[in-house]
């Protein structure tokens, strides 16, 4: 049985993927979809024209996750794809953030990634890919988006490595790299007021994001940024050092 994985998949970049996906692969039995809200993710299976799976689970609870590792021992798939897209950013200073919330985008965004790649590489075969959800936020530290940018840094640099890693089993790693992009992210995200001054100026659709990210995965790159203002800015946070960047934001702040 050859099966694609998407966490994350009850909103944004996840339904988007499961939608994208759904219409580019024809030699795919199942779409597992993975997300706390089983409401939102049958709803979105009434649009897939795969035989979908919904698994209502919390990717950062260990019982829930020892289940799914059971399940995949039960079915023993194929995972032609698995799509990481669970996770949430908090803006606001550090030191007056909730440090619950705080400490969950780490168990989200790192751990449970983590954790859920580890349990399906062994079901992976030859030209079976992996997609991480970083963020252009890895690039450059991100003052009042201090943890979250820090947890997508782990993302992108633990992506690139394990493509290395992988690359003798022909199993492709791609981590995703968008700027803002038009989805419910934000309304996590500015819930304690703070904006990101770049958002309107840089905003995309989900829509392109998935596709461009799809199409670079295909081609066996080990990342996907999409649009020219991001593109822009990751040589910018190359070549500028990064104490003149973050000096620079002070002053525009």
């Amino acid at each position: 049985m050859n099966i694609i994985i998407i966490t994350g998949a009850s909103s944004g970049l996840g339904v988007e993927f499961a939608l994208q996906l759904d219409n580019v692969f024809h030699n795919i039995d199942e779409i597992w979809l993975i997300a706390r809200r089983k409401k939102e993710m049958l709803e979105v299976a009434q649009y897939l024209e795969h035989t979908t799976r919904v698994l209502d689970m919390d990717v950062t609870e260990m019982a829930q996750m020892e289940r799914f590792k059971e399940l995949l021992a039960d079915k023993k798939p194929v995972i032609r794809m698995l799509v990481n897209c669970a996770g949430y950013g908090i803006m606001g200073e550090f030191s007056a953030s909730n440090i619950g919330e705080e400490l969950g985008m780490i168990d989200v965004n790192c751990r449970a990634l983590t954790h859920m790649t580890y349990l399906c590489i062994p079901y992976m075969q030859k030209n079976s890919r992996i997609i991480q959800l970083a963020s252009s936020a890895a690039f450059l530290p991100q003052p009042n988006f201090a943890v979250y940018a820090a947890t997508k840094s782990y993302v992108y640099s633990f992506s690139r490595a394990l493509n290395e890693e992988l690359r003798s089993k022909e199993i492709y790693v791609t981590a995703v790299c968008p700027g803002p992009v038009d989805t419910p992210f934000f309304d996590i995200a500015e819930k304690t007021g703070s904006t990101l001054a770049v958002k309107k100026l840089t905003l995309v659709r989900a829509d392109q994001v998935v596709e461009r990210a799809i199409a670079d995965s295909y081609h066996r790159r080990e990342r996907s940024v999409y649009s020219a203002w991001i593109k822009s800015f990751d040589v910018v946070s190359k070549v500028v050092p990064h104490k003149a960047l973050l000096e620079l934001m002070r002053f525009l702040k």
